[in-house]
């Protein structure tokens, strides 16, 4: 009976066993992202009064909305086993180019403002997805290294921002332009934030409905199993930074409309900030494996963190430190989900 009585306790189930199984679950299945932000919205509600307010939250999802657009193409590059290091770049030449045109096709049409804003706006999108069909015929037809190759990209596009402006800004485009499309509402809803909620309604599609967005998992899964499996997988490289770039332009044409001017310096950041966004959000640095709806969690966290900051009056040198940790925090939160990932499974247990 005594026996019986001191086997009870090693018997009877342990809470923080359980606790910590269940904590390593959500880990393997969610990623980082839920308790990076957790903590976040806790130490900034501390250390501001101001940080929850809706007023407040209204304004981090305005201010995310370039970050979020930019990083929808970032995640179809990292998905297939790179990165594009020029988005920043394409931001500034797709806002000089697309100002320029849109003053002086002004300037020519001054009564008719929409045409001036509609064939600035195609000359935008043009300039910067140039950028993106030139990366793409180096990374999928002559074999270059993404980083090599957008990171040269980068640097030319930039040159030629500067050399179009002299470093001075872009001014002259019609107001309609920036009234609708930086300021604008419907139904009381932000026009930026409408616009990137059909590019995210957009990418769910493509990505998880279509064989092009299997594609995308397929070639940075394996890029020889998907060759042999009859993927075109140059096509699918080249069309991976063309909707790159595209997706980047349109992020540079909305932030051209918010700041009314066309600016060369706009966008230095948003490489490292892209790249942040989605691999907090569980995008593998690896390739196949990423999420849109995470995606747009990640730009989200990445901007609240800054608001934060912003509030809590933490100087901008030190965001870009915080910014810097969080990516190297959430790349080794990946490395160590891939791990319990595979123990669970040598297990048998289900993630």
């Amino acid at each position: 009976m005594i026996e019986t009585e001191r086997a009870a306790p090693l018997d009877a189930p342990r809470p923080a066993a359980g606790l910590r199984l269940l904590l390593v679950r959500l880990f393997v299945r969610l990623g980082v992202l839920p308790f990076l932000l957790l903590v976040a919205v806790l130490v900034f509600a501390s250390l501001s009064e101001n940080f929850l307010t809706l007023r407040n939250l209204t304004n981090v999802v305005r201010q995310a909305v370039y970050l979020l657009i930019v990083s929808l193409g970032q995640m179809l590059a990292l998905l297939t086993g790179g990165f594009d290091l020029s988005v920043g770049t394409i931001l500034a030449l797709t806002s000089v180019v697309g100002a320029s045109a849109m003053a002086a096709a002004y300037g020519v049409f001054p009564d008719l403002p929409w045409l001036a804003i509609a064939l600035g706006g195609l000359a935008g999108l043009a300039a910067g997805t140039a950028i993106g069909v030139a990366n793409g015929l180096g990374v999928a037809l002559f074999g270059v290294s993404p980083f090599i190759m957008t990171l040269g990209m980068a640097s030319v596009g930039f040159g030629i921002a500067l050399y179009l402006t002299g470093g001075v800004p872009v001014y002259g485009m019609p107001r309609e332009f920036g009234e609708v499309f930086g300021f604008g509402e419907l139904a009381g809803v932000p026009a930026p934030i409408l616009v990137a909620a059909l590019l995210v309604l957009a990418m769910l599609l493509l990505v998880y409905r279509t064989r092009l967005g299997r594609s995308f998992y397929a070639v940075g899964g394996n890029l020889k199993a998907a060759r042999l499996s009859g993927i075109d997988t140059r096509r699918v490289l080249l069309t991976t930074y063309v909707l790159c770039a595209f997706l980047a332009s349109i992020g540079g044409l909305l932030l051209t409309a918010r700041l009314d001017t066309g600016e060369a310096n706009i966008g230095a950041s948003m490489p490292l900030e892209s790249i942040a966004a989605c691999v907090i959000a569980g995008v593998s640095l690896r390739g196949g494996v990423g999420r849109v709806e995470n995606v747009v969690l990640g730009a989200l966290f990445i901007v609240l963190v800054q608001n934060g900051m912003n509030l809590a009056r933490i100087e901008s040198y030190l965001q870009t430190v915080v910014l810097g940790l969080l990516l190297i925090l959430a790349v080794i939160a990946d490395q160590l989900r891939l791990r319990l990932m595979a123990s669970l499974r040598a297990r048998g247990t289900q993630p």
